[in-house]
């Protein structure tokens, strides 16, 4: 004779209960047979529903054995009891124990999503069934919406859904009324009829009558076992093929998906205040690394506008030298020789002198600027009317001058100036040509400015045969500081010490590109302390979620769901959570932009799409590590101690 289907060994089941233990089972030995009816019953407390909890692989003996078709299940691992609970256990719970969330098709499938079967195939499964026991017009329908009956009959649909060789009912009958729970009872006898091992626990024992064999346990001890003659019949229910069993390992993932959106879908508040955390900390690490590189650009172009790329040579040891006056020796044969070093790309000489402007009988202050025909390429001026002066100029002494917008303004206002005699002083200079308007920071953009040819400026206004400063224009191609140590090098060899210092605006740039970079890494870890706060939030809510649904977390189990799948589920939530926080965290950093141009400001945030990946990157990684320490709470729950939890 073969193995009973179900068979238990002097099983013992003890809680603690303060420092005290408290035995519920108490040496229990017990075989069940394929294809029986067999009640359990009992007052409430004689540890029926334990002895239920044990056979059906939701709880585990503290001593003893139990044998599945005579394979041991203390040998078994959590997967492999869920496997048992899947394929071959069905549950009818006293309390239902339906996702409120889910449908009667949805909540009927659940172990098929388990199990790994197709959409197509678990839906017409559970259509069929549904329609076998009469909730044909509530499909659609969720628990809320239908009666304790209807709820009953679709656990018991869920039961079956993948077999169901044994149907384990506590209480099938106990929150029903006296009409519905003869329904109850009518259908599980067709199932038994239908050649299922049914498994009643019920107090009840009119209700224990209907099944074939009656165990009475007290105080954790079998004291009765009685049989009846059994009814063999055959099976009508439909069906699983045979070829279902199998393991769709991606389609558990997309289930996983679709299951965790429905999650956050049925409590959209909680799944925002979640993320709220994560939005803030994206949207503030991508606006800060927006706000530092369009200030960075804004200065940099500020730079561009003195010159590009340019070095100045000074007289003196540095600006804070008081005897830099005294300091004569640069001249314009030092311009000319700087001229022919192969890495310039162009030179100015410069002297700058200050006095009044005058136009027919209007007076302005304004700066006295004599430079090279160079100055403007080097300065990066652009002709907004007439012409610049050339080297011809400058060798004659002329007397033509270039003026800015603001002078233009000043003494012309909507005029043209072209052509016009004004004094500079007592000197008579014609204009031939005006600049475009250009401002920077470095600069007091309402000076008035004159330009004239440097040699006019010493010879005809203040008698100086000495240069103030000597601006160069290095090429693109050469390297800035190199090009410096060759410019002080050769001034050295020419003036036999070095009685001048340089300035170079390329250093300016990378000075202040590096203090930008510190700033925005500064800032950025600010914001990345927040990505954590919002983490550690995510964190607690999810923790929380788990407390909240660990009533559905028992279910999901009981009926099959692995420690993987409710693991992956919940960490899938986690990761939507902050993947979705990020993408409206970076929504909120272009919007706070958009907010900035429509300011009508100048400054401009410049957004970098490397920050951009690097904030989905950062969200989705918070997901992982703070979603994970909840989902593996809520994996490692014990499925009865869940489904005993409201």
């Amino acid at each position: 004779m073969g193995n009973p289907l179900l068979a238990i060994s002097g099983v013992f089941r003890s809680f603690a209960a303060g420092d005290q233990k408290l035995t519920v089972l108490n040496d229990v030995n017990l075989s069940i047979e394929r294809g029986e009816m067999v009640a359990i019953v009992g007052a409430s407390g004689s540890g029926k529903s334990t002895l239920m909890n044990i056979l059906g692989c939701l709880d585990k003996p503290s001593q003893g054995s139990y044998f599945i078709n005579g394979q041991d299940t203390s040998e078994m691992n959590a997967d492999q009891l869920a496997q048992l609970r899947r394929e071959h256990f069905g549950f009818i719970f006293q309390r239902y124990h339906l996702l409120g969330d889910l449908n009667a098709i949805e909540n009927a499938e659940i172990p098929a999503i388990y199990a790994g079967k197709d959409k197509s195939e678990r839906d017409s499964r559970a259509r069929a069934l549904l329609t076998r026991l009469g909730l044909a017009d509530r499909l659609d329908h969720k628990p809320g919406e239908l009666s304790g009956g209807q709820q009953q009959r679709v656990s018991v649909a869920r039961a079956l859904m993948n077999g169901g060789d044994v149907i384990l009912a506590d209480e099938p009958t106990g929150a029903l009324d006296s009409q519905s729970g003869d329904e109850m009872m009518k259908l599980l006898q067709e199932l038994h009829h239908d050649g299922h091992t049914i498994i009643l626990v019920t107090h009840d024992m009119d209700v224990a009558n209907f099944a074939d064999r009656i165990i009475e346990i007290k105080d954790g001890v079998i004291i009765k076992d009685a049989q009846k003659e059994q009814i063999k019949t055959t099976n009508t229910l439909p069906q699983l093929d045979a070829d279902s069993k199998k393991n769709n390992s991606i389609g558990r993932y997309v289930e996983a998906f679709k299951m965790a959106l429905l999650a956050m879908s049925s409590h959209r508040l909680r799944t925002f205040l979640t993320m709220l955390g994560i939005i803030i900390g994206i949207a503030s690490v991508v606006s800060v690394v927006a706000l530092g590189e369009g200030s960075q650009q804004a200065v940099l172009k500020n730079i561009s506008e003195m010159g590009t790329n340019t070095i100045d040579v000074r007289p003196g040891s540095g600006f804070g030298d008081r005897r830099s006056d005294l300091v004569r020796t640069l001249t314009s044969l030092d311009s000319n020789a700087l001229k022919n070093l192969t890495y310039v790309d162009s030179v100015t000489p410069s002297i700058s002198s200050s006095g009044t402007i005058r136009y027919a009988n209007q007076g302005v202050s304004a700066s006295f600027n004599g430079v090279g025909s160079d100055y403007f390429r080097v300065k990066g001026y652009e002709i907004a009317e007439g012409q610049f002066w050339d080297e011809t100029n400058v060798a004659s002494l002329s007397q033509d001058a270039v003026i800015d917008d603001n002078t233009r303004k000043a003494l012309f206002l909507d005029k043209s100036a072209i052509g016009e005699v004004i004094f500079l002083g007592e000197l008579p200079v014609r204009i031939i040509g005006v600049t475009k308007p250009k401002t920077s920071t470095f600069r007091n953009s309402d000076a008035l400015n004159v330009w004239i040819p440097y040699s006019t400026v010493a010879s005809r206004m203040i008698n100086q045969n000495y240069l103030d400063s000597i601006t160069v224009r290095v090429n693109e191609s050469a390297s800035s500081s190199a090009a410096e140590q060759g410019i002080t090098s050769l001034l050295k060899m020419r003036h036999g010490s070095q009685d001048f210092f340089t300035v170079n605006t390329d250093s300016i740039r990378q000075s202040i590109e590096k203090t930008t970079q510190t700033m925005t890494l500064l800032i950025s870890a600010i914001a990345v302390i927040s990505l954590i706060v919002g983490g550690i939030g995510v964190m607690n809510i999810m923790l929380v979620s788990v407390t909240e649904r660990t009533r559905e977390i028992g279910v999901r189990m009981a009926v099959g769901a692995r420690q993987s799948d409710i693991l992956r589920q919940f960490l899938i939530e986690a990761v939507l959570v902050c993947f979705l926080g990020g993408a409206i965290g970076i929504g909120l950093a272009y919007l706070i932009g958009f907010i900035f141009a429509s300011a009508g400001s100048s400054f401009q945030m410049i957004y970098s799409m490397g920050s951009i990946i690097t904030a989905f990157i950062c969200s989705t990684l918070i997901g992982v590590l703070f979603g994970f320490l909840p989902a593996r709470n809520a994996a490692q729950l014990d499925p009865v101690d869940a489904l005993a939890r409201e």
